[in-house]
This record gives C-alpha cells, structure tokens and sequence, in this order.
C-alpha cells in the first residue's frame, strides 16, 4: 500500500502501511511488537528508498519525550525526532552547545545519526560521533539502552534504522560558544588545491561551493569561532584566499537563490546555533526542490577527487544546482563514511530530475572509486554489496549485528538488501 507521504523535497514517496504517529516510548514498543515490518521516519531529510517499509511506518514526529541536560556528564539527552534547530536553540538557552551543526538545521536527530551525517572542520567529527548512549525499541518491542560503554554503541550508532526505532539519543555537549561566518567569492581553483590544508585549517569550518566549471571555485564559506572574552577582528584573508574576494554582501550558495534563508554571513559573530548551519531554520532549506549525493574520500585522495570530478564538468554541471566541497574529522562508528580516518566529502545538489541524476551516479561512482570513495547513506547513489562491503572495514561485523539483533528481519527493507547489509 502506498502513501502520499513523501521526502521533505518531495523527491520520494514512500511505501508502507500502516502511518502511525505514537506519542510515547510505550505506543513505540506497542507498534514493533505487533508488526510484522517497521521502519522509522523522522524529518524525511532523505532522497532514496532507505525508510521504506514492506509493513508500519513509524513517524517520531509526535513522540514526547522530555530534553534532559546532565551538566556533570556534559550530555543531553533528546528525542529520536526532535529537529536539531530545535534541540540547538533549547540548548543555548541553558548554556550549552554542540559541537558541530549539519548545513540544515531541519534534519531530525535519529535520522542524522543513523546515516553519519556531518556538519565540517579539519578536526570536527561528524554528528553521529557525539552520540554517548541510545535508546531503541528493538524487534518484538524490547525497549534496550545502549551506554558509552557498551561494545555495541559503535555498531548500533550509524546503523540505517535496520536495528530499531531509536527513541531517545544521548548527545555529547559542551558550554555555549560564537561563531561568526565570512564568505569569499571566485577563489582560483589553483590556489584551492594548491593550499588545500592551509584552507580548510583556516577556520573552524570551511566549505567550497563550486558547479565545476571553469578555473575558480564559486564560493568559500569559512565559520570560525570566537574566543570568549578576546576582541574579535576578522581575520586576513592569508595565502590560502589569494586571488578571491570578499563577498560585498550575502550570498546564497545556489545561485540566484534568496539569501534570506541564509545564516548570518559578513563576520558579525552569534550563537553557534545561528552561524554553524548554512540555513536558517524557519526558512526552506537548501534549494527546496532538489536530489542530493555525497561521497567521502580519504584526506590523502583529496585533491585527485576533485580532479576526476573536475574532469566530469560536461556530464555534472548541467543536472547540477550546487557542488559543496568539506572536510571531516575520522571517527570509530562502524558504518561511518569517516570511520578509521579524516574525509573530504564532495556533495552535490542535483536538480530534480531524476533520471538523468541516476544515469550519472555509476559514471560518477567509477571515477571517484580509485580514492575508497564511500556515499553518504541517506543520499542518492549507486554502489551495492561488493563495492561498499569494499570501503568499510567493518562491514561484515556490521552485517553480523543487524541479523543478530533481528533475526526475523523485522526492519529490513529493499535498501538493506540491495546495500547488502541484510539477505
């Protein structure tokens, strides 16, 4: 049966039946144990099949569960389908903060977890790598909690929803700080990968915005964060901008797009939770109709990635509205697109068009393969069981908990099977 319930971009309309929307762990635990099928949906921030169920949809939109802050421990603990701006703002509020924030602020926590997604920073992990604990409701409604030292968190943190419904995640906080965000404009891509490490070092967060034509890169955000009780003066623009120039005033990073919905930009520091996304929560996000891929790369490959995707320009840039080019620091989760080292991710924001998009990706795939490319989970790509069993060491580990934990298959779906992640 299917359901007029579709990705936030409207790119996706997702199968399964029933919807139900249960407002406590409880109902949760209800739902799993009398279905036969369940898959999770949270702010449907995804461009694929991933939560697509044979059976129930669980959608975490409803759940109350209370934010709580542990100031001793430095975490807090929040719903499975609280929004990050949402989460951000009740944390600043208290004094807090997180230590990174995605270019979307909309996205829901359990979601952005489950699938590594990242905000960026030579030395940032991505926000999966916050997670500190987790509570989940497992096949036939067993409600478990997973601590910082269970040997199976690293496992169950990035684990596709394919373990449960993930109703509570424990978070890693630290005390509120400021950012302050400068945009640089028509950046010389020789100077860009000339000076690679001294750019993306140059600020706490750095992103490349670029539709791969030409010899200049379009955009460089750079977010860096202000020191308490230091004057802050922003910074010169060094080597490592040598030929761009400030950006006379907002920018938006898809062209022709409004810069209204834009976080603050021309160095006025703020609230990490206003400067840290790209966009401003109550506003659309990105450029609203859109497909999206990402595939991260070893640090090492960096530069002759971006090459081999340069080289695609006449294939890319036509279905493209956006490239966005960032660094991430490596974790220990083990199907983390950072897991064992530090990444460089190429994202791209493809207009909707989906068939052209899914032409490109294998041509895009085979170029990027050389550098153990691995995509971003809840993003559009192509690669299946040999090819992604090949860039993540833990692979078969991964495969040995999910049928451990559910041996009958409960949240499994085409994704997992077509991944390879289950049979």
């Amino acid at each position: 049966m299917t359901h007029a319930l579709t990705t936030w971009a409207g790119s996706h309309t997702f199968t399964g039946g029933p919807v139900v929307h249960p407002r406590t762990v409880a109902e949760v635990a209800q739902v799993v144990a009398g279905a036969r099928h369940v898959r999770a949906l949270g702010s449907r921030h995804s461009f694929s099949d991933l939560a697509d169920s044979p059976g129930t949809l669980v959608v975490l939109d409803r759940l109350d569960v209370p934010t709580v802050v542990d100031a001793a421990a430095r975490t807090v603990t929040v719903g499975g389908g609280v929004r990050y701006g949402d989460l951000a703002r009740d944390l600043h509020a208290q004094g807090w903060a997180l230590h990174t924030m995605a270019s979307l602020p909309h996205i829901a926590v359990a979601g952005t977890v489950a699938t590594a997604t990242h905000g960026s920073g030579d030395t940032t992990v991505n926000l999966a790598a916050a997670v500190r604990g987790l509570e989940l409701v497992g096949a036939g409604g067993q409600v478990r909690t997973l601590t910082a030292d269970d040997p199976e968190l690293a496992g169950s943190v990035v684990a596709l929803g394919a373990l449960g419904v993930v109703t509570r995640v424990t978070l890693a906080v630290e005390p509120a700080y400021d950012v302050a965000q400068e945009v640089w404009l028509d950046l010389p891509w020789t100077t860009a990968l000339e000076r690679l490490d001294a750019l993306t070092s140059s600020a706490a967060s750095v992103s490349l915005f670029t539709d791969w034509r030409g010899d200049r890169v379009g955009q460089v955000w750079r977010k860096h964060r202000v020191t308490p009780g230091v004057t802050w003066r922003l910074p010169e623009p060094g080597d490592e901008l040598a030929g761009a120039r400030r950006a006379p005033g907002p920018v938006h990073p898809v062209p022709g797009a409004d810069p209204a919905a834009c976080t603050t930009q021309g160095g006025a520091p703020g609230p990490w939770h206003e400067r840290l996304p790209h966009f401003r929560l109550d506003h659309t996000p990105s450029a609203g109709q859109e497909l999206q891929s990402e595939w991260l790369v070893p640090r090492a490959h960096a530069v002759a990635a971006i090459g081999a995707v340069r080289d695609l320009a006449p294939l890319v840039s036509p279905l493209l509205q956006v490239s966005e080019v960032r660094t991430v620091a490596g974790d220990d989760l083990w199907l983390s697109t950072a897991a064992g080292g530090d990444r460089v991710a190429l994202h791209f924001t493809w207009h909707p068009r989906r068939a052209e998009v899914d032409a490109a990706l294998p041509v895009l795939e085979a170029a990027l393969a050389p550098f153990d490319a691995r995509p971003h989970w809840g993003k559009l790509f192509a690669a299946t069981g040999d090819a992604l069993r090949a860039v993540h060491p833990r692979w078969d580990d991964a495969r040995a908990l999910l049928a451990r934990r559910d041996p009958d298959g409960v949240f499994t779906n085409d994704f997992l099977r077509r991944t390879g992640l289950r049979d």
